[in-house]
């Protein structure tokens, strides 16, 4: 096996309380691709602050390979003294980094390297930190939830490129699909400690489970043996026979084992409140079109949605998603067409930005409106500490206001919301946000067992796929299309996954436009010319061609050298994969040039 490039052994971390991590392990090789895992708030995104060296553990050594490059994705970037986003990448880069790569990233991501970093969005903010620790192709990858704030074809684009690197892999993410197509190995950080299993993410949650009903059986197997002792503590000893002090240690000792051992963190309960049965037909558009100024959102879009139909909503951000899921619901009317919806619709709610939580409210007073210690679900009084602790939260937390909540449970709080309300129709946008792998789970189950309607928006492709029974799809220029099952049966239909808004236009135009008699491709691609990033690859590329060459030539006469490698074994082995990686890239430089410059050629410039 080869030798560890990043080694986190017995780590341990303690925040006043119960300990973060204790005896924590991370072992990541050369070309390893590791996923992370674990409920929200086990410490994962703490373990991987320790890996990248920006958090200092109480206890255990951190070992990273000297020479190797580590580059790390916060979860919320800090952009703050750069000029612009391009200065933002560049500074990540090293002296041996290829420079065109930083444009090409943020170009991809949809980014010119202009952009003041002070008037970023938390996507925008997101995409550049992709691009930094992309560009220099580090050894080492540790990414803390990648695909927040993306699109799909921005999740699908990353997924590619992340697949096509030769840096080893420590990947954290609540995105099932992202998980389970980029890792080969699953660590799994659970109360303070750290189990691996050397396979990806796809065999992870039948591994887990086994884990867990093994350590339940072994609890129940010492809540025996503590009773069988106890019995013999008091009919097996009497005052004519010394007590056996060994054995009376022993079961101080089994007593302390049951006592301070930590169980798993319990599941959510996750139940919709029902309200009385919706009409049949739950809502109908008919030729409905919304635009702004002189950009469309939605051309002439019919459907009906029946009752107990499951429909999620697909595409790029900018698409009109939202505006699409408001004009169905009736809360935002078509410019043109008619949108109505059934009898009898009792309607629950899931905001993406979580605008329905105010940040100075605290938690009990968010649940139950101000009203006392009652929370009213589906019409019917509960107590505010029970319902809370269906949602994970602790009875000290009924105090804590909004803004202190991480993510995830300023997520569950919402869904707890939403969930109180009687319903019939539940329109969901954007659900899996900042949710953990467990509560997907339950939010999964709640919708296949939920009598009612549901309409949801969502970038997660796995959740799609086992959620909803039709996707609504957009195709560009406004248009969108209806198909029928998941994601996964959505692109097996048409052909494709979702296309980034500018591309769909694009392709939409063609369609779109008349179709003259002239030869209107020929004319088109005559006005085609080289993008900013192409020109500057096509620049610099000779002079790291010139210089991957000249390092070839160094390497070969070092190698070269009689007996290198009787004298030192581990430096020839060193320079070998020197040379075979300096080969490697100067032939894959070789190839983009000459693509290049035949595009160059073609193009007439």
């Amino acid at each position: 096996m080869a030798p560890p490039l990043l080694l986190l052994q017995d780590t341990r971390l303690t925040f006043g309380g119960t300990p973060l991590l204790e005896g924590a392990e991370l072992s990541v090789s050369a070309g390893e691709r590791v996923g992370l895992v674990g409920r929200n708030g086990s410490g994962k995104s703490t373990l991987l602050k320790i890996a990248a060296g920006l958090v200092q553990a109480d206890s255990g050594p951190r070992f990273v390979q000297p020479g190797a490059t580590v580059r790390y994705l916060p979860q919320e970037p800090d952009l703050s003294g750069f000029k612009t986003t391009l200065d933002y990448v560049e500074a990540g880069m090293g002296p041996g980094d290829q420079e065109y790569r930083a444009l090409y990233l943020l170009g991809e991501l949809g980014l010119t390297g202009e952009e003041d970093p002070a008037n970023l969005s938390g996507g925008e903010a997101r995409r550049a930190a992709l691009a930094r620790v992309l560009a220099p192709e580090p050894d080492i990858l540790l990414l803390d939830e990648p695909t927040n704030h993306l699109d799909l074809p921005a999740i699908e684009w990353l997924e590619a490129e992340i697949a096509g690197l030769r840096s080893a892999l420590v990947l954290i993410s609540h995105d099932r699909r992202f998980l389970q197509d980029l890792t080969r190995a699953t660590v799994w950080l659970d109360r303070g400690r750290t189990r691996r299993m050397e396979r990806g993410f796809a065999f992870f949650e039948e591994w887990r489970d086994q884990v867990l009903e093994e350590e339940e059986r072994d609890q129940q197997k010492l809540a025996r043996k503590i009773v069988a002792e106890e019995h013999w503590m008091r009919y097996g000893v009497t005052a004519r026979r010394k007590r056996n002090m060994r054995r009376v240690g022993q079961l101080a000792d089994l007593r302390a084992k049951f006592r301070d051992h930590r169980g798993s963190v319990g599941t959510i309960s996750v139940t919709a409140t029902e309200a009385d049965v919706s009409g049949k037909l739950v809502m109908e558009a008919e030729n409905i079109s919304k635009s702004y100024g002189d950009r469309v959102i939605v051309r002439d879009l019919s459907i009906r949605i029946q009752r107990g139909d499951r429909i999620g909503i697909v595409g790029p951000n900018g698409a009109g998603k939202t505006t699409l899921l408001k004009m169905l619901t009736g809360e935002l009317a078509p410019d043109s067409g008619k949108a109505k919806l059934g009898t009898n619709i009792e309607m629950a709610t899931l905001d993406q930005r979580r605008a329905a939580l105010d940040p100075e409210r605290s938690v009990r007073d968010t649940l139950t409106d101000g009203r006392g210690d009652q929370v009213f679900v589906g019409g019917n009084p509960r107590h505010v500490i029970g319902y809370m602790k269906d949602f994970l939260f602790t009875p000290e937390q009924a105090g804590t206001a909004v803004s202190r909540l991480s993510g995830g449970e300023r997520g569950r709080l919402l869904l707890a919301c939403a969930l109180a309300q009687a319903s019939n129709l539940m329109v969901l946008d954007e659900p899996t946000n900042d949710l953990d792998l467990e509560t997907l789970d339950l939010l999964e189950e709640m919708i296949d067992d939920y009598a009612g309607t549901v309409l949801l928006v969502s970038h997660d492709r796995d959740f799609l796929d086992r959620t909803v029974t039709a996707t609504i799809a957009y195709e560009g220029d406004g248009n969108w299309n209806v198909y029928a099952g998941g994601y996964s049966d959505m692109v097996a239909q048409r052909g494709h996954g979702v296309k980034a808004r500018a591309a769909a236009a694009a392709a939409a135009a063609p369609a779109k436009a008349s179709a003259p008699a002239s030869p209107a491709p020929a004319a088109s691609a005559g006005k085609r010319k080289l993008s900013n990033k192409e020109k500057y690859a096509l620049e610099h590329l000779p002079k790291q061609m010139a210089q991957l060459e000249s390092d070839i030539t160094r390497l070969n006469n070092r190698l070269a050298t009689p007996n290198f490698y009787a004298r030192d074994p581990s430096g020839f082995q060193k320079a070998t994969g020197e040379l075979t990686k300096a080969q490697a890239d100067l032939a894959k430089a070789e190839e983009q040039w000459l693509e290049l410059e035949m595009l160059r050629e073609e193009l007439g410039g």
